[in-house]
């Protein structure tokens, strides 16, 4: 049976967390996980052997199926066979290249091998998560690991017994996607060697990973580049001079501008809760953000920077899925404060912004920009299942992570330049592709809801799915607040003109259905009728109304069993019931994913490994957007700053009497500091990036004695306080005592 994370206890480590994996570590997918956003690695092993997985964010294999190539591959032939009920057709256009053909497809880089002396055995394999560094407990030595944060390279350190140090290269994919096995070459030079490998890809990528290595006085370190002849026309080369030049710093001088680069990372924000799993997997979640995501490398596709390494192709390609996966990959972000992070999707998509208005013009015929709804790291589409991998409404909902970031930053710039034109073009072509039907509204020639009825002809909606007009309905509300924010009224008016001539959401017996007449007729992994309420905001839950159409609507998808589930549906979950005020129902959630769904090194898994019954599934791809779904649940119940209000502690669960968060950002610019002692709320803080007006819920409600260090104004529950950029809005109770101790995540 798997359990969760394997933690040293808290008193045991006052500057952060340290993961503990008794050996073996028999598989890849439950190694040390380390990484600097471009490359990574995976830590892991059995006896006298260490492994280090690796992995580089843009390795791609992007050919193009020829049948996407043909001049019928358009919407319009998907609507034509849609209506003729042709799914032979269907399938063999639209859904089956995905599964039949390797490519596209992410590529892994191999895996470096240290087979050490007979009697040398790893014990332990541990991640110093404050410091980033992997290690390797052995019989007689040690190995210390980092993927350095601050240039290119891995750096390892083994004292004791030196190995033998070997290069595997990715013989399974290669085979699978026609390629010549890889080349191998070294060499020694005053007293280094070099073993490098290149592997020739498809379209002239040639990718090569070099490892130097040196030993003296009973110590061997050893450096790794994984390089490509996109940065360089020779990447053995260029690989040679980075690992040269690492090696002559030494571990011990990268190492020390590596850790500046994460005491400053975790120094963002920090949160404190006294349920010890829980603390411990955000912190490991905020770990996998500052390895995999960096705001200058690609954005995280299904696994991060740990492709799979087990000699076949990555679990759905390792593609980019954006019905569910990118989107709720970065959903934590602005709330943590990484915004470098979460610029990495940011700055892909609006690079991509070219290639998805091509997209629109070539399959859809239309103007203005849609993203693929599966996508390779360049912009084109995979294929799969055409109901969601070319639903144009998932766009949409790649525009909220911009909205977002503008919403946190209040930057007008990013306004200006990023957001509004990204949404804007998104909204242009779904109300191109839009036509009013029988009641006078707009409507989609084509709806469905992810993942409803699989990729059969039934997954084509008779009306508009809830998934597809809250997507539409959110688009439109959206650009006309960003263009209210910049002055620009008449485009205001525009965009809710579309909105007005939209439906509204269905609604049957209560509960928001999947489209009009279909209500959720059984267990589902994908909670794509409920995005009205979380993530998109829609339902108001704070009215009376709202919130019992969201409860019911919970209820309803609950009572249909969780059979069906997944690791992210239960952290979706908890989400949401986070969003509805209801705490110990969202820790009731998370709970069951923490006890379920996590390997030992804390990567979320899709299936039930524990095998409590949480699912019919047991099946062990790790995918990371449960991880960080889980991460955003621990966040919505500290702070919450929807519909322009602040809320403090909102969905704290009963049994986290004390709680404490530091430098959580809010909506509207604000950096958010609270604690909470005996079940009651007793310092804030907040302060703003820029100036404006603070409408916080009164998180001191019912509490005498409240001092606040400035003159705040109370109508009901809501305190009003204008801000100035840069100052500090604090207030506290008589009932808060001494500091708080230290949590696991205190890492100062």
């Amino acid at each position: 049976m798997l359990t969760a994370p394997a933690f040293l206890p808290a008193q045991e480590q006052p500057s952060g967390l340290t993961l503990n994996l008794p050996a073996p570590v028999s598989t890849w997918e439950k190694g040390i996980p380390l990484g600097n956003g471009i490359t990574g690695g995976l830590l892991w092993g059995d006896g006298g052997t260490v492994n280090l997985s690796l992995d580089r964010g843009d390795l791609w294999d992007l050919r193009v199926p020829a049948v996407y190539q043909r001049p019928d591959w358009t919407y319009a032939t998907l609507e034509r066979l849609v209506r003729a009920g042709d799914e032979k057709q269907i399938h063999a256009m639209f859904d089956n290249p995905y599964d039949e053909l390797a490519y596209p497809t992410k590529l892994n880089a191999g895996r470096l091998v240290l087979t050490f002396p007979q009697g040398e055995k790893a014990s332990r394999f541990t991640l110093d998560a404050h410091r980033a560094e992997g290690g390797v407990v052995l019989s007689e030595g040690k190995v210390s690991a980092i993927f350095a944060a601050t240039q290119p390279v891995a750096l390892l350190r083994i004292s004791g017994p030196a190995p033998e140090i070997s290069l595997m290269d990715p013989s399974g994919v290669v085979e699978k996607l026609g390629y010549a096995p890889a080349a191998h070459g070294q060499s020694s030079e005053r007293g280094i060697h070099t073993r490098w490998l290149v592997q020739h890809a498809a379209l002239g990528l040639d990718y090569a990973v070099v490892v130097a290595s040196r030993t003296e006085h009973g110590t061997t370190e050893i450096a790794v580049a994984i390089v490509s002849n996109r940065e360089g026309r020779d990447p053995v080369a260029l690989g040679k001079r980075r690992v040269a030049k690492a090696l002559s710093r030494g571990y011990d001088a990268v190492l020390a501008e590596h850790m500046a680069w994460w005491k400053n990372f975790w120094s963002t924000s920090q949160v404190r809760v006294p349920q010890e799993d829980v603390q411990q997997q955000y912190v490991l979640d905020k770990y996998f953000y500052g390895s995999a995501s960096r705001a200058d490398a690609p954005p995280m596709p299904l696994q991060g920077v740990w492709t799979a390494d087990d000699g076949g192709l990555p679990p759905w390609k390792g593609d980019y899925h954006n019905d569910l996966n990118t989107q709720m990959m970065y959903i934590a972000a602005p709330e943590a404060g990484l915004y470098p992070e979460g610029e990495s999707f940011l700055n892909f998509n609006w690079r991509l912004l070219p290639v998805y208005r091509n997209f629109a013009r070539s399959f859809y015929g239309v103007p203005g920009a849609i993203v693929p709804g599966v996508e390779a790291i360049n912009g084109k589409p995979l294929g799969g299942w055409a109901q969601y991998s070319l639903s144009p409404t998932m766009g949409a909902w790649v525009a909220q992570s911009f909205y977002l970031h503008w919403r946190y930053t209040m930057d007008p710039v990013f306004l200006r330049t990023r957001a509004y034109p990204f949404a804007s073009e998104i909204g242009t072509a779904l109300l191109a592709l839009m036509k009013p039907g029988p009641d006078g509204k707009l409507a989609l020639p084509l709806s469905s809801s992810p993942e409803m009825f699989d990729n059969s002809l039934k997954a084509w909606l008779p009306h508009t799915s809830n998934f597809d007009l809250a997507l539409e309905r959110w688009l439109y509300g959206a650009l006309a607040e960003m263009a209210d924010a910049q002055g620009d009224t008449a485009s205001a008016a525009h965009w809710r003109g579309v909105l007005d001539r939209l439906g509204q959401l269905d609604v049957m017996n209560g509960a928001l259905t999947i489209a009009p007449g279909i209500p959720l007729p059984f267990s589902h992994r994908h909670l794509s009728n409920l995005m009205s309420i979380y993530p998109l905001g829609l339902v108001d839950v704070d009215s009376e109304q709202g919130h019992a159409l969201a409860m019911n609507s919970i209820d309803d998808f609950a009572s249909k069993g969780h059979s069906a589930w997944l690791g992210y549906t239960y952290g979706w979950l908890a989400c949401m019931m986070a969003r509805t005020g209801n705490g110990d129902g969202a820790l009731r959630y998370l709970d069951d994913y923490l006890r379920g769904f996590i390997f030992e090194n804390g990567f979320h898994v899709n299936g039930d490994q524990s095998r409590l019954g949480l699912s019919e599934s047991h099946y062990h791809p790790f995918t990371l957007e449960g991880n960080f779904l889980a991460m955003q649940a621990v966040q919505e119940m500290l702070l919450q700053s929807w519909g322009g209000e602040v809320r403090i502690f909102p969905a704290a669960p009963s049994q986290w009497q004390s709680a404490s968060f530091e430098g959580l950002r809010a909506e509207g610019g604000y950096v958010v500091s609270a604690e909470r002692r005996d079940g009651h709320t007793t310092s804030v803080s907040i302060t703003a990036s820029v100036d404006g007006i603070l409408r916080l819920r009164d998180p001191f409600a019912g509490s005498g004695n409240v001092q606040w260090n400035r003159p705040v104004q109370l109508s009901g529950e809501i305190l009003t306080v204008h801000m100035t950029k840069g100052q500090t809005l604090s207030g506290s109770t008589g009932r808060r005592q001494e500091a708080a101790p230290p949590g696991p995540d205190a890492l100062h």
